[in-house]
């Protein structure tokens, strides 16, 4: 029978993977604890958090939340950043801390859902935050009051469904294929560890 803090571990993943707009698995190995501190505070300001889980129980928990593929991608050092407001705000810290540190791997991602792979998360990266996006509305709709309201409230909905959809057009007019040798991306990692010893309990 599982032990009670092994159950409690699972629903608090659980809880994570189901509150967040978006999930994204990186793997830390060969980072110091300064850098993972760098990386975590970057993440915060973008509205997310770092978690180092054990593999075995967030495999249990993406079950238990219903997210299908992500088994072949929880092996190894592995730590989750959760997107709990801007998903493209948080693939944006990821990316550019994977630009001053090489040992840095962004895995894959979760987003309403769907599975995503190193490249499409950096391509999600690329996409102008909610934030941006708004402002330019105000600043070229110059509608009234009124009208204008209800162009803010349009993108005050679900933030994962519209990253989601502009993704969608993109992919569907080719701008997810990446450019003839455009490398792999490479993401962001967890929390501070020391030695190869302490992945590997994490590991376990």
């Amino acid at each position: 029978m599982p032990r009670p803090e092994k159950v409690q571990a699972v629903a608090d993943i659980k809880e994570s993977l189901e509150g967040s707009e978006a999930v994204f698995l990186t793997e830390y190995r060969g980072l110091t604890v300064k850098a993972v501190q760098e990386l975590r505070a970057s993440l915060r300001a973008s509205g997310a958090e770092y978690k180092v889980v054990k593999m075995t129980l967030a495999r249990l928990a993406a079950d238990d939340a219903g997210i299908t593929g992500l088994d072949e991608h929880l092996l190894g050092p592995t730590a989750l950043a959760f997107a709990k407001s801007d998903p493209v705000a948080t693939a944006k810290a990821l990316k550019d801390f994977a630009k001053t540190h090489e040992v840095f791997v962004m895995k894959a991602g979760v987003l309403s859902g769907n599975i995503l792979s190193p490249e499409e998360v950096s391509r999600l990266a690329e996409i102008e935050s909610r934030e941006v996006l708004l402002a330019k509305i105000a600043g070229a709709a110059r509608a009234p009051l009124v009208q204008a309201a209800g162009l803010f409230a349009s993108f005050n909905r679900n933030a994962a469904s519209m990253f989601k959809q502009l993704m969608d057009k993109k992919e569907e007019s080719g701008d997810f294929a990446p450019a003839e040798g455009e490398p792999n991306a490479t993401l962001p990692a967890e929390e501070p560890v020391e030695t190869d010893t302490a992945a590997k309990a994490e590991e376990e």
